[in-house]
């Protein structure tokens, strides 16, 4: 990032003036409005009368507000408002810190040098050295000799050095004879290097991918341009060229206009001139013999009208069912993924790759109010598991008013509410409106705090009206579906409390937590109803439940207490009364009244180790899915996580990943994704990366379904990845 590094480096440069910019200041108001004295201690102190100078020796610390400066002599000229500070000088404000054999700074005209000094910026962890920092003016400086780098010690692994430096803040700088150095061996050189010195962001060139496939794209570059446009906006503009297929235009365009309206887009487009055959099945195959225009965009905005009233925008698009498969070695949605939303400008919620199956766009309008929302959406999906997306059902538009679990008036019963109204729509196929009113009410009551006991009447009414053109038949363009579900829930909760006093546990507290409900909604027909509008089935089922956890009180090393939940097991089932109840039992059609048994297994015993299941077990043929996620690591940084995925007839894959700490600096990884269903690895990757205090270097070699890369990768702390 030749932008953003300069950024860094410049901004460390300008600490050590602005360090003596803040000493300065402060030192002149308080001497010139005299309104809180400076507090001087030292060994000794004297003050000469004649010449109106003073002289503190020894162990001499001087502080004001958070400014400190030590020295073994600091004299105070204060008829020319020169301060001179000699032997050891240190100037420290918070955690920024400038040390020189001499400091001498002018506090009248707020100008100053530091001798031999070196400047440490602790917020990008970065030292600057120079034989003169010297503040020439209001915003210039001058550092002779000039010295960067994030290492530590006298030697560092690498740095940047120049002959002179001039600095203008919110201007610009020059660098002569600029040198990157390392271990004092000069590997690049350049006898000018202007930059932009400004103390916020700056616009300039990023760090670059590269990257070599032998088959799919061979050599692949892409350098990315960074402008900072206001403070309120910037704008990224990457272009790439990848050997086999072509040049790649992407651009990004980011705008924050305070915690009420942000947002970010992004557009690519390429002409593709690699010729594809593929045969896999109908709906995936292609043949493309000549130029093919790609391209995807995304926009993300949300605007926050109040704390409970925004708009929000997620638009996905991608020109073809194959851009994440062919493009899924690097692309922007795989750099910008995001598990959560703490970064308003990182807020893509899929992985980009080739396992991607389809891409969905929303708009929202949310309201919300005490006890009532209103949320108006919509949605459109590509699916790109099909040959055409016409026959894919999406919303235009969903409303959707919710009323949470309120009392109904004076009385002891609780009412809650949901009505919708979809307009579904697709190019082929059934489409229409579709309007529901959802009503429930409940009655909880307590048992004395042994069990609780909530019976609920909830009321469903639905209608539809059909707007496409197909052959309608014996079949209605509108009708309605009135039905209810009589339901009652019984739960219990015990627990018991066992001293333990064993691995920082002093207590565990074990619970049980049964719930049996029975829900009870009637047959009612739907022989004429639109394929977009989900079918209800008949239901008279007992669903059992029971939940297990096991909590200990934890005494961390300051002797405080936290709570651990550590293991959390969960098990739940239903029975099929009316299947119960069949008069056959046949081999074409056995009674199997008890559905799936769900099972969730939570156990983290400790922070270095966790193990979650997600599975479903069918009593009459066995397991119908598994998912295992394991993870293990340790205070040296080794890791091992593995997962299984599994689906009766669709899905089995293994996704593992490995980091072993050789040594304390070498590190040796392995990825491995499994696909078992269909007997093929997707991706086998071996890397081996040094770790050194400001830098690291790295080397990976992947193999994927039918293509092997390369990959070298080197980091500079405080300056970036290549």
């Amino acid at each position: 990032m030749i932008g953003k590094l300069k950024h860094k480096f410049v901004v460390t440069c300008f600490a050590v003036g602005m360090l003596l910019v803040s000493y300065i200041r402060v030192s002149a108001d308080e001497i010139k409005d005299n309104k809180s004295p400076v507090d001087i201690e030292a060994d000794s102190m004297d003050y000469d009368y004649s010449s109106d100078k003073y002289n503190a020796q020894g162990n001499v610390v001087i502080n004001y507000s958070n400014i400190v400066l030590t020295a073994d002599d600091v004299e105070l000229d204060n008829k020319n408002k020169i301060a001179t500070a000699q032997g050891n000088a240190l100037l420290k404000m918070g955690e920024d810190t400038l040390r020189g054999d001499k400091i001498v700074f002018n506090i009248e005209n707020k100008t100053g040098i530091a001798y031999k000094g070196q400047a440490f910026y602790a917020r990008n962890h970065f030292y600057v050295r120079g034989d003169k920092i010297e503040k020439t003016g209001e915003n210039t400086y001058f550092i002779e000799q000039p010295r960067a780098t994030t290492c530590d010690g006298t030697s560092p692994d690498w740095e940047i050095a120049g002959s002179e430096m001039d600095v203008t803040i919110d201007g610009y700088g020059l660098m002569k004879n600029a040198r990157f150095l390392t271990k004092g061996l000069p590997v690049f050189y350049s006898p000018f290097v202007p930059f932009p010195a400004k103390t916020k962001r700056q616009s300039g060139f990023l760090l670059p991918y590269l990257s070599y496939s032998r088959k799919k794209d061979g050599l692949d570059i892409e350098i990315p341009l960074f402008w900072a446009i206001s403070p309120q906006a910037d704008a990224t503009f990457y272009q790439r060229y990848i050997e086999k297929r072509g040049f790649k235009e992407g651009a990004e365009f980011r705008y924050y206009l305070g915690d009420h309206s942000f947002g970010t887009w992004y557009g690519d487009f390429m002409e593709d001139r690699k010729n594809v055959i593929e045969k896999i099945n109908f709906e995936t195959d292609r043949d493309w013999e000549g130029m093919h225009r790609r391209w995807s965009y995304y926009l993300n905005h949300q605007t926050n009208f109040d704390s409970s009233f925004y708009a929000r925008t997620d638009l996905r698009k991608v020109s073809d069912k194959w851009y994440f498969k062919d493009l899924s070695a690097h692309n922007y949605y795989l750099d910008h993924y995001a598990i959560n939303e703490e970064d308003p400008f990182k807020k893509v919620p899929f992985y980009g790759n080739e396992s991607l199956r389809s891409l969905e766009s929303t708009a929202r309008v949310y309201k919300g109010w005490s006890n009532y929302n209103l949320m108006g959406l919509m949605s459109y999906t590509d699916d790109f598991a099909k040959a055409n997306n016409d026959a894919t059902l999406q919303k235009y538009p969903e409303i959707v008013l919710t009323g949470i679990k309120q009392p109904l008036l004076a009385t002891p019963l609780y009412y809650e509410l949901t009505g919708t109204y979809d307009n579904y729509y697709r190019g082929e196929g059934q489409k229409g409106h579709l309007f529901d009113f959802n009503p429930a009410i409940s009655l909880p009551i307590n048992l004395g705090g042994y069990a609780k006991i909530t019976p609920q009447f909830a009321f469903k009414e639905t209608a539809w009206i059909r707007e496409d053109n197909e052959a309608l038949g014996d079949d209605k363009k509108s009708g309605g579906r009135t039905l209810y579900t009589a339901s009652v829930n019984v739960s219990s909760q015990i627990s018991r409390i066992f001293n333990f006093n064993m691995l920082n546990w002093e207590k565990i507290r074990h619970e049980i937590k049964p719930e049996v409900s029975y829900a009870y909604t009637p047959n009612v027909s739907q022989d004429n109803i639109p394929d977009y509008m989900p079918p209800i089935t008949e239901q008279n089922a007992v669903i059992w439940a029971l939940t297990n956890t096991l909590m200990t009180k934890v005494k961390d090393e300051k002797a405080a207490y936290t709570y651990l939940e550590f293991l959390r097991l969960k098990l739940f089932q239903a029975y099929d009364i009316n299947e119960a109840k069949k008069n056959k039992d046949s081999v074409v059609a056995p009674k199997r009244p008890f559905s799936d048994m769900g099972i969730e297994f939570d156990l983290n015993p400790h922070k270095y180790l966790s193990f979650m299941a997600r599975n479903k077990y069918n009593v009459y043929s066995g397991w119908k899915e598994m998912n295992y996620d394991l993870n293990i690591k340790d205070w040296r940084g080794d890791m091992f996580t593995v997962g299984y995925r599994y689906t009766i007839d669709s899905i089995e894959e293994i996704n593992l990943n490995i980091k072993a700490m050789v040594t304390s600096k070498i590190a040796a990884t392995y990825l491995l994704r499994r696909d078992q269903f269909h007997s093929r690895t997707v991706e086998s990757t071996a890397g081996l990366t040094y770790y050194s205090q400001c830098w690291s270097l790295g080397v990976d070699y992947s193999q994927t379904d039918g293509d092997s890369r390369f990959l070298l990768k080197i980091s500079l702390a405080g300056l970036g990845k290549l």
